[in-house]
């Protein structure tokens, strides 16, 4: 049985989550398991406490989860053009991963979304791909081939999905958008599949 494909993500109003699931979909119709794991959230409250499982949702994600993944879908808020601190949080823990060369040459995508048309969708996605590039990842972003590409009005990008709430319910994904998540995901899928062979 092939390794899974980890759907990592940080979502603080649900647009993230809905992307993970779409993006899961698409890897999940190319023949692979998709494990969606979440991050805690980060507090400057340094006496306040927060469960090691969450109360609902997605597992949090371990450093297990890493070694044993075949490819890596990366999602993030757009927070001031960078991904979200809890997302960030967790990558600067893996340390020890990048010294063993543990996600070398695995396949990895990037996806974002936020609530404005000029919020820093691109420059968040080029910067979450930083690390996964310092850990010798490869990345797979979005061909002009999908014609979503050419049509949306809303999010999409050759960097990686986004997504953009502006005017729609938080966790509404456009068609176009949800036809490029499900696309990320086979494209994901497909160079895991042949890197794994």
């Amino acid at each position: 049985m092939s390794a899974p494909v980890l759907v990592l993500y940080y979502s603080r109003h649900g647009s993230t989550l809905t992307m993970a699931k779409k993006i899961a979909q698409g890897i999940e119709q190319q023949g692979l398991e998709a494990r969606l794991r979440t991050v805690p959230e980060v507090s400057t409250n340094i006496d306040s406490q927060q469960s090691s499982v969450p109360e609902s949702g997605d597992p949090y994600v371990t450093q297990q989860d890493l070694l044993d993944c075949c490819a890596l879908a990366l999602g993030s808020p757009t927070r001031f053009g960078n991904m979200a601190a809890p997302l960030k949080y967790f990558l600067d823990e893996t340390s020890a991963q990048w010294l063993a060369g543990a996600l070398e040459n695995k396949p990895a995508c990037v996806f974002t979304s936020t609530s404005s048309m000029h919020g820093g969708q691109e420059s968040t996605l080029l910067t979450m791909m930083i690390p996964l590039l310092h850990h010798g990842m490869i990345i797979c972003g979005l061909p002009y081939s999908n014609p979503q590409l050419h049509t949306t009005v809303t999010g999409g990008s050759p960097y990686g999905v986004t997504h953009l709430s502006q005017g729609m319910p938080a966790n509404k994904l456009s068609e176009e958008e949800q036809a490029l998540c499900i696309q990320q995901g086979k494209r994901l899928a497909m160079f895991a599949s042949k890197l794994e062979k």
